[in-house]
């Protein structure tokens, strides 16, 4: 889905995928206002997993009105049924997505908390979704429970103006890195400062995304470093930088880690993505000029598919299959599992028909060794002699 110069429709601003409890896979995009025909809207599309691609008309539309201004950024709460849109105006609307895919509609809700904000230029849910934070263009951080809106955190300094933030795995810590090149770590629950990263005076940390394997608690950034653009990675028992590695060899303008932990992605100012599988930290996918010459500004893995969503001004939102290893499907796994279970069990029939001294008991010298194979059909007789049982002395 592209943007198209005759289009009546804005430019698409944000974007993402919305996980619904039917399992079904959807994307909401954020367009900006065109002239004083075409509004800003908030779209909703579905997501076709065997063509790999949206669908050509949205399955739902809200108008925003004018002195709301334009989407500037887009949460999806992990319940699929929620998500949160930062508009131009300094506000922040909570938007519910009801109905089914062939009847859709969105429900605003204007939260007193969020009103008046400024510009927030980041927004996200944590992973387990009782959390919510939000970042300013003027440096200002929160952090909110979810649903109760009660604050944690209100740090007006937090930075010189919020670039990038991810709430790590366990909902534990909150990342932030600043326009500055600084970057923060947070303890959410209390909603203080836990460390600011170490860094070069050369160095810049312009995006962060925490593991999500749930085995390895790292924390990866985009860095540059004079012309150089390195993904490095802090240890989060003890905040120390243990490596780092030149792999989009480019400016990154937004980083996404897969729900499933397995993929980093990096997308550039230019319009390149690649995906790096994390246990090697090699690429296994590399898309050159996706969006040919613009800034890429949403790059989010779809939940359930090996599949990118991207978004940029020029060129619209797209979706791309990614060129990496198939993973195995739940009952593929199962099927192993009982195929090894029978094989099993028959080479262990093999091996007892076929072994007298399987069990260890000893053969006496008067006892015949057990038959190769007993016969399927018994004498009747035969089995009433062996189950008679006499009169019993007690």
């Amino acid at each position: 889905m592209e943007n198209d110069s005759g289009s009546p429709q804005g430019p698409v601003t944000c974007g993402s995928w919305i996980r619904r409890p039917e399992n079904l896979n959807l994307v909401v995009l954020g367009r900006s206002k065109r002239g004083n025909s075409c509004p800003s809207l908030l779209q909703i599309f579905s997501f076709d997993p065997k063509t790999v691609s949206m669908s050509t008309s949205p399955l739902a539309n809200f108008v925003l009105e004018a002195e709301e201004g334009d989407p500037v950024a887009i949460a999806v709460h992990p319940n699929g049924d929620d998500f949160m849109c930062s508009l131009s105006n300094g506000s922040c609307k909570l938007f519910e997505l009801y109905g089914h895919e062939a009847n859709m509609k969105l429900l605003a809700k204007e939260l007193t908390p969020l009103q008046g904000l400024g510009s927030q230029t980041c927004i996200t849910f944590s992973v387990d979704g009782s959390k919510f934070a939000a970042g300013g263009l003027d440096g200002r951080l929160r952090i909110m429970e979810w649903p109760s809106m009660r604050i944690i955190l209100d740090e007006p300094k937090a930075h010189k103006s919020v670039r990038d933030m991810d709430f790590s795995l366990d909902s534990e810590f909150l990342a932030s890195t600043s326009t500055d090149g600084s970057a923060r770590i947070w303890k959410v629950e209390d909603g203080v400062p836990v460390t600011t990263l170490s860094r070069n005076s050369d160095e810049k940390i312009e995006l962060c995304r925490f593991s999500k394997d749930g085995t390895k608690p790292f924390l990866f950034c985009a860095v540059q470093k004079g012309d150089k653009s390195l993904t490095a990675v802090w240890d989060m028992g003890t905040w120390n930088k243990i490596g780092h590695k030149r792999l989009l060899r480019k400016s990154a303008s937004v980083m996404s880690v897969s729900h499933d932990g397995k993929y980093l992605s990096l997308a550039s100012k230019d319009g390149d993505i690649c995906v790096v599988e994390v246990k090697k930290m090699q690429i296994h996918h590399y898309s050159k000029r996706l969006h040919l010459g613009t800034t890429i500004a949403t790059l989010e893995f779809c939940p359930s598919e090996r599949v990118v969503l991207t978004t940029s001004v020029e060129w619209g939102a797209l979706v791309t299959k990614l060129n990496v290893p198939k993973d195995w499907k739940e009952w593929q796994i199962y099927l192993v599992l009982l195929g090894l279970f029978l094989v099993s069990g028959v080479a262990f029939y093999i091996f007892f028909e076929n072994s007298d001294s399987f069990w260890g008991f000893p053969v006496g010298k008067n006892q015949q060794a057990r038959p190769r194979f007993k016969p399927m059909i018994r004498d009747p007789q035969s089995f009433d002699d062996q189950n008679s049982w006499g009169p019993v002395d007690m």
